[in-house]
């Protein structure tokens, strides 16, 4: 199978539909001689930097990951060697939904924001972007306990529940990233999404579990150190793909705690430098803490907190009973007695399922308007349906035909005629069908015969909650809609004609035109773009390859006028002098 202009392997034909809807083509060739010029410093400063300070395994990743520091990755190519490692790269539009993102992870799929940030943001940009996702986050997957911790932080990160107030933030996150790396963007506006991003941060109220386990994310995945609290290494792709922030974080000024699962509660301000970090002593500790944190979670734990978890998200979630029936719909009431669930109410489009697979007749077709069943056991009676053999159950008339009055302890009555059960594979009766049927509760009618035929659930207690359905064919999930998309700069003739200047000196380095003549090259960047910097770095590592003293002596007078007459970037251009007469190769 492949996707409409995207080359497919094995791993990318196992995802599911609804998360393709967020893949985009690389389009490599949009990427001008600028961007990869862009690329060729931030990598090589960066492997000159984390060679010391990065977990052994970022330089041996980046081999393994088909990752050199001379020419932003191709997909297809890294794919291709991913392959070997059981992993697969694809390319999205900047930020996409942190359930999404996280359940690519679970199929071993790393999400890569193709765009690159634009030259003046080349220490760091608040959006997602190639040099972040494929410099950062690809090199260490090649370490297998790292790699693990990814899928199954994915696997468990998806089934987090968030709050409606989250995806207010994601998209205010998202616009705010946007508009901050768009070329031009006034500071008004900026400054306009930056309050919105605070104010929704400053009024979120209780965390949700996806708020939590981002924070998890965060501070191991994009922020995360590994040793020791005086001698850590750098592991997090935030870290590994921000120049200043990668040589930032090994000073004093940020504090270093070790990692524990306290800081699920330690929340982080995407647009500035993190004032403290976590240090895990080892991959396996990410895991422990982890599985830590999913003990605490719906997921794991039922009961009425997994309800009402569900009922704040507003968004389609599932509750899986004791029996393994599962209930798939948005949740928007509940019943609870003696701090147990005595009955659920979905609204709309509801599917029940076992196993994650839908049973038959109980697609969201046969319940278009919601679903709502008592749960727990029948008042009086020790024995809970579900564990009734044959027998038991013909002893309390709970038999094909036979009209009946349920009474459960919640005090919810179901009265009517049976038509039929549904069992699981262990034999256990997980629904039972009535006709003729009244649902009540105290004095409210919770369903009525003229309804049609009634679909109680059976289950002593609901042993699970967790965003998403559990059938991924039960509801249409190809819904996504962006409020926002990259702004990408409609380049101007004088862009144009400084990217041209950038091409001849890439070409000629690479050895495809060799007629150049970069001293008028040179002319022309001091005539036309005397504030440019990063091209006569270029020039100069040419120039001192080949022991051209007096252009090289040409150039540094000039990356001198640069520096005083815009000393924002002095440590960028001394930098560049530094490592521009160093061979780095990976």
């Amino acid at each position: 199978m492949a996707f409409k202009n995207i080359e497919s392997n094995p791993i990318l034909d196992r995802l599911p539909k609804h998360l393709r809807q967020f893949i985009k083509p690389q389009d490599y060739e949009d990427y001008s001689a600028i961007d990869q010029a862009v690329w060729r410093y931030a990598m090589r400063k960066n492997v000159d930097y984390l060679s010391e300070v990065a977990h052994n395994t970022y330089l041996e990743g980046l081999q393994q990951t088909g990752i050199s520091v001379d020419a932003i990755p191709n997909m297809y190519g890294m794919n291709r060697i991913l392959k070997a490692i059981g992993w697969a790269a694809v390319a999205v539009d900047g930020f996409i939904p942190p359930n999404a993102f996280m359940e690519f992870q679970a199929y071993n799929v790393l999400v890569i924001a193709s765009d690159i940030r634009q030259l003046e943001h080349i220490e760091y940009t608040p959006a997602p972007d190639i040099i972040h996702e494929g410099a950062g986050h690809a090199p260490i997957i090649a370490n297998p306990e790292y790699a693990e911790y990814l899928r199954r932080f994915g696997e468990i990160g998806c089934k987090a529940i968030s709050s409606a107030k989250d995806y207010e933030l994601y998209e205010a996150v998202r616009h705010l990233s946007i508009i901050k790396e768009a070329p031009n963007t006034p500071q008004d506006q900026i400054d306009l999404a930056e309050k919105a991003v605070e104010d929704l941060q400053d009024n979120m109220g209780e965390p949700s579990e996806m708020a939590l386990i981002r924070n998890l994310h965060w501070w191991t995945v994009e922020y995360g150190l590994i040793g020791t609290i005086d001698n850590p290494k750098i592991y997090g792709a935030g870290l590994l793909s921000s120049i200043g922030e990668s040589a930032w974080c090994m000073t004093d000024k940020v504090k270093k705690l070790p990692y524990t699962i306290d800081s699920t509660f330690q929340n982080f301000d995407i647009t500035k430098p993190q004032p403290q970090l976590y240090v895990t002593p080892d991959f396996a500790h990410l895991s422990l803490v982890l599985e830590e944190f999913a003990n605490t979670m719906a997921l794991r734990t039922g009961g009425p907190s997994a309800i009402k978890k569900l009922i704040q998200s507003e968004a389609l979630g599932t509750i899986e009973l004791s029996t393994g029936l599962q209930i798939s719909g948005v949740f928007t009431n509940m019943i609870e007695h003696n701090g147990k669930v005595s009955y659920i109410q979905t609204t709309g489009k509801t599917a029940l399922a076992n196993r994650d697979k839908e049973l038959v007749g109980h697609s969201t077709l046969e319940h278009p308007d919601g679903f709502g069943s008592p749960i727990g056991k029948l008042k009086g009676i020790n024995l809970a349906i579900e564990d009734m053999s044959p027998r038991d159950l013909r002893a309390y008339d709970i038999y094909e035909g036979e009209t009946v009055t349920l009474e459960f302890e919640g005090g919810i009555i179901v009265k009517g005629e049976i038509i039929t059960g549904t069992r699981n594979l262990q034999g256990k009766i997980i629904l039972i069908s009535f006709k003729n049927c009244t649902v009540t509760h105290n004095d409210t009618i919770l369903f009525e015969p003229e309804w049609g035929q009634y679909d109680m659930a059976v289950g002593k207690e609901v042993v699970s909650g967790y965003s998403g359905t559990a059938d991924l064919h039960s509801f249409d999930l190809i819904t996504h809609t962006i409020s926002s998309t990259t702004i990408h700069e409609e380049k101007s003739s004088e862009k144009l004609e400084l990217i041209a200047l950038y091409k001849q000196v890439r070409d000629y380095r690479e050895g495809t035109n060799f007629t150049i003549s970069r001293t008028k090259v040179l002319e022309q960047l001091i005539n036309r773009f005397p504030m440019d910097w990063l091209l006569p770095i270029e020039l100069f590592e040419l120039a001192k390859k080949g022991n051209e003293n007096e252009l090289c002596n040409t150039i540094l007078d000039h990356l001198e006028t640069i520096k005083q007459n815009k000393p924002e970037v002095g440590h960028l251009i001394d930098d560049g002098i530094k490592i521009a007469s160093q061979e780095i190769v990976v």
